[in-house]
């Protein structure tokens, strides 16, 4: 029987990931084994002469299956980490991202200004709401999703991190809001990409749904709809961000213009690409 070691594992699998595709083979390769021998990463560094048993080697090879396959890795393990928090997540929700974080740090910045509760449109895993209902405990942070698979799934991460301060409702934008509720900061990264987008073909996309990245109107509808009726949602002086494709801040900002938002302002993401647009519902406007 040919003898498999941790360095040797490693070896063969960076190999059929990088031939798959795979923009990270050598990390892919290193999560998924971490993943099959239930180890941190620390292990494969400490042990790289480990020979793995049969069982090891099995579980290993099925994951590499669908990682070559092009599955995201955040499907397969079942969890991503956003905001230093490690989520729950399910190819009924969209992947969280390290960009959308500038979202989260641009509430945060403005949060202090006005005192109320925040809502999240399109929450998925919950990750927006409980980065922000982590950061400030003192304030009541709503989620809202179209889909009940994804409520459940964020009602289940508030609970494995003890959140208490979260909670999350199904129903399409404002449905399940409470006629009269007014909150101090509406944020949302909604659909907003074009129905004809190559990269929807493309990587890890393939396998997210598409509910929750398509938006008809060159992928505006959504953010012009939200915009719209958010003002109902607002306490005065309050904020509307929206997260939303690189090429599209200028379109956002004339969306709230004519929505009647005032400050408005398109900030840049991690990368140098606009990425956020936030609106001031000005009381008397």
């Amino acid at each position: 029987m040919t003898i498999t070691t941790v360095e040797q594992a490693l070896e063969r699998a960076t190999q059929q990931l990088e031939q798959s595709g795979s923009e990270s083979p050598a990390l892919d390769a290193a999560v998924l084994l971490c993943h099959a021998l239930e180890k941190p990463r620390s292990f494969l560094f400490t042990w790289p002469e480990k020979t793995l048993d049969d069982a090891q080697i099995a579980a290993f090879d099925a994951l590499l299956v669908r990682r070559c396959a092009g599955e995201p890795v955040a499907y397969i393990l079942g969890e991503r980490e956003f905001w230093s928090l490690p989520l729950l997540v399910s190819p009924s929700t969209l992947i969280p991202r390290p960009d959308t974080e500038r979202l989260v740090e641009i509430a945060l910045d403005k949060a202090p200004d006005i005192e109320g509760p925040i809502l999240d449109l399109g929450t998925g895993t919950g990750a927006i709401a409980l980065a922000l209902a982590s950061e400030s405990p003192q304030r009541k942070v709503i989620g809202v999703d179209l889909k009940d698979d994804a409520r459940d799934l964020a009602t289940r991460n508030a609970e494995r991190l003890g959140i208490t301060n979260a909670a999350f409702l199904a129903g399409s934008w404002f449905e399940p809001i409470e006629a009269g509720t007014q909150f101090a900061l509406i944020v949302s990264n909604p659909p907003y990409i074009e129905e004809s987008d190559p990269h929807l073909t493309q990587g890890d996309v393939r396998f997210e749904p598409l509910s929750a990245l398509v938006a008809e109107d060159e992928g505006l509808a959504d953010i012009k709809w939200i915009a719209r009726a958010a003002r109902e949602y607002l306490l005065p002086n309050g904020w509307l961000m929206f997260e939303h494709g690189f090429e599209q801040g200028k379109a956002v900002r004339e969306i709230l213009q004519a929505s009647g938002y005032r400050q408005i302002d398109t900030l840049k993401d991690y990368g140098g690409n606009d990425r956020v647009t936030i609106g001031c519902h000005v009381a008397d406007s």
